[in-house]
């Protein structure tokens, strides 16, 4: 596995400024031919460092719906990860971040002013615990990578994964580990949670 270097770092800076910039442009910005820039941008994409290439929409050009924030605590007995990816499967709800609490906030532009009525309506609520709805103002997203120090963490133990470490694909999901031992414990405390589940 070869480190993540500067060169990446200015890549995806350059790919966060305009994600639809050739790939010549990003070649020569960075000293590198396109197939090397391409290979590079593969291999982004291979460890999860990107995602996604995605249009941003200015919503309020539309002027539909009620920008909300609503931050959802979810019931204990439900699974906050499959409640996530729901989340994410509806139209009007922009951003979902996880907090350290497990709650799941998000902003959304809801279809009329019941917001009530609207989440149940997307959202079972069995797996609701409460929620609280802040209405806004105006919103901005400015991805900025100036201060990132950039390097994979090891899901494990959270080490800096360099030319030692190795990634593994366990579920369908990457996974990055700064050493082999690493990736056998979390091999099998996930074998546990899973076989905990069943």
């Amino acid at each position: 596995m070869r480190d993540l270097d500067e060169t990446d770092l200015e890549i995806v800076r350059l790919l966060l400024a305009d994600a639809r910039r050739p790939y010549s442009d990003i070649a020569e910005a960075v000293d590198l031919s396109p197939p090397a820039v391409s290979d590079r941008i593969a291999r982004l994409q291979e460890v999860g460092v990107i995602r996604r290439f995605t249009v941003d929409i200015d919503r309020t050009q539309f002027h539909g719906g009620t920008p909300v924030l609503v931050d959802l605590t979810v019931d204990r007995s439900a699974d906050l990860a499959a409640v996530r990816d729901d989340l994410l499967d509806i139209g009007p709800i922009e951003h979902v971040f996880t907090t350290a609490e497990s709650h799941l906030v998000f902003h959304a532009r809801v279809p009329d002013s019941d917001v009530a009525a609207w989440l149940f309506d997307v959202v079972d609520r069995e797996v609701v615990a409460s929620y609280e709805v802040t209405l806004l103002s105006a919103t901005d997203w400015s991805p900025d990578l100036s201060a990132t120090e950039f390097g994979l963490s090891c899901v494990q133990c959270g080490n800096t994964v360099d030319s030692e470490g190795v990634s593994a694909r366990i579920d369908g999901d990457l996974y990055q580990f700064c050493c082999p031992s690493c990736e056998t414990r979390f091999r099998e405390k996930y074998a546990d949670i899973v076989e905990g589940l069943d």
